[in-house]
Order: structure tokens, then C-alpha cells, then sequence
């Protein structure tokens, strides 16, 4: 007959695992609490700075701020830099309604050149100032003629038609005219083109004069300046003046030349000035340098 085993619990099992266990730490959290220090608290997130309430400020440091910002270093004009020169700028407009109101009569308070000079916009249609709403036509003060270029053929939109907008000017106050050169010289005979005489750039530029002035009922000022090769006597520069003269406006000369004084005596510019204080010009003492070979 087979023995029947009996199974009897181990009390050696049970003794070494209940003291291993008594020897490894416990998994489960603690219910006292910890005498080890915590990690240091986070710093409490910086208050958000206030926005700057610009229109806080008075009038008159707004306008320099805008012009500080607005202002570039020669006048508007199409040019293919304008993306990069001017555009930035003009952001500003966006900000808000307000400051836009604010802002766009000074950014046109600065000279706005009348008939483009770039090659690229040297033929096109449209200028600058025909490009223009009439209300940024109306906050125009100072336009800019330059005459000389394409003197042997002038673009057809070198005119003063009611389309390029001058009677919109109603702030307009100076007129600067930068005479380049004057083909009724005769270096130029030959060059004039067909049928041009020694006279005919110079009335198609007192058409273009007697156009502005009577569009631009508010222009007041006008200033003439030019290179060194124009003489103040020039057959140009005479017809110019003589119908500012005639149309009752002030009549300023520009800095370049420094035709202020009497006589047709150059300004102190480049080349000019360098010689002057060689005693190289019309005036200077000769000198006599001997050269030894």
C-alpha cells in the first residue's frame, strides 16, 4: 500500500524570506515625513512690462520720432532700391488709425522728386506724384525738378497735365530746381536732335515752370541750383528766373552753387574747393615747379 505524502509548510522558507525581506527597503511611501530637504522652489515668472503709450507723448515729440523713422536721406523717387529703403517704412501706417493720420503727413513733408531719373522708371507713364492718392497728394510741401536729363529727347511724361495731379498740392510751399546742364550751349551743337534748336529745352523747361506754378496755387518758393558747368548767366538759368519773377515768387538760390553773392562765383564743392585752397583757380597766384630728370 503507498504511503500518502503530506505536504507540511516550511518554516525554514518562511523564516528566511520574511528576514530578507525585513533587510531591503520598502517601495511604498512612507506615511512620516521626510526630514530631506526638497528642491529649491521656482522663481516666480517676471511681470509682463506695460506697453509704451506713445500717444502719452506731446505733439511735437511724436512728429520728431516720426521723422527720425520716415525721413530718407535724398527725395522720393521710383527707384528699384525703394523695397528696402522706403517700404520698411512705411509700416508704421499700419500700427493704427491714428498714427497713420499722424504719420503719413510727415513722410510726405519731405522732398518728392517730380519726373523720375532711374533708367528703369525714366520712361513711365505715371510719376511718382500721379501714383498718389489726392489726400498724400494734398500733405506734399516741397517737389523737386530736375532738368537736364533726356534734354535731347524728354520723356513724354515730363508734362504738367491735369492727370499728374499738382492741383492736388494744396500744401506745396517750395519748389527746388537742379539744373543739370543747358544744351543751348554750343558744346552741344549737333546733339539737340531733330529740328532742336539752341532754345527749344530751354521753353520746353519754362513750359514746364509756368505749368507747376499755375497748378500749385499754394507754392511760394522757388529755388534754383545746378552743376558747376552752369553759369548763373546761362541762357536756362535766365529764362527760369525771369518767370518766377513775373509769377510774383520768392526766388532762392541753392547751396550747391552759392549764387547768393554777386557775380557767378562758384560755391566752395569738390574739385573746386580743393583747388581754391591750392590757389589753383582763376584768382590764384602762379606757381612754378621745376622738375629735374
Amino acid at each position: 500500500m503507498a504511503r500518502r505524502n503530506r505536504k507540511y509548510p516550511s518554516v525554514v522558507s518562511s523564516t528566511t524570506t520574511s528576514a530578507v525581506s525585513s533587510r531591503m527597503p520598502s517601495a511604498a511611501p512612507s506615511a512620516a515625513p521626510s526630514t530631506v530637504p526638497s528642491r529649491a522652489p521656482s522663481p516666480t515668472p517676471p511681470t509682463p512690462a506695460e506697453p509704451f503709450r506713445f500717444f502719452d507723448l506731446p505733439s511735437e515729440l511724436r512728429i520728431k520720432v516720426y521723422e527720425m523713422l520716415l525721413w530718407t536721406s535724398k527725395p522720393l523717387d521710383l527707384d528699384p532700391v525703394n523695397y528696402r529703403l522706403v517700404h520698411p517704412r512705411l509700416a508704421v501706417f499700419l500700427a493704427s488709425r491714428r498714427m497713420h493720420d499722424e504719420a503719413y503727413p510727415v513722410f510726405y513733408s519731405q522732398p518728392i522728386r517730380l519726373f523720375p531719373t532711374h533708367g528703369r522708371f525714366f520712361h513711365t507713364k505715371q510719376p511718382l506724384l500721379a501714383r498718389l492718392p489726392p489726400h498724400y497728394r494734398a500733405a506734399v510741401t516741397t517737389l523737386e525738378l530736375r532738368l537736364g536729363p533726356g534734354w535731347s529727347n524728354p520723356p513724354r511724361c515730363q508734362n504738367t497735365r491735369p492727370s499728374l495731379g499738382l492741383a492736388d498740392c494744396t500744401s506745396l510751399r517750395t519748389l527746388k530746381i537742379f539744373v543739370e546742364c543747358d544744351p543751348s550751349d554750343s558744346i552741344f551743337t549737333g546733339f539737340r536732335g531733330k529740328n532742336a534748336t539752341e532754345e527749344t529745352y530751354k521753353w520746353f523747361c519754362v513750359d514746364l515752370l509756368r505749368g507747376i506754378i499755375e497748378q500749385a496755387r499754394s507754392l511760394a518758393t522757388v529755388e534754383i541750383d545746378a552743376y558747376p558747368a552752369v553759369k548763373k548767366e546761362a541762357p536756362l538759368v535766365m529764362a527760369l528766373r525771369r518767370n518766377i519773377e513775373e509769377n510774383g515768387k520768392r526766388l532762392v538760390w541753392g547751396p550747391l552753387r552759392g549764387w547768393e553773392k554777386e557775380g557767378d562765383e562758384p560755391g566752395l564743392i569738390g574739385l573746386e574747393k580743393a583747388l581754391a585752397g591750392m590757389g589753383l583757380g582763376d584768382g590764384g597766384m602762379s606757381r612754378v615747379i621745376e622738375v629735374t630728370a
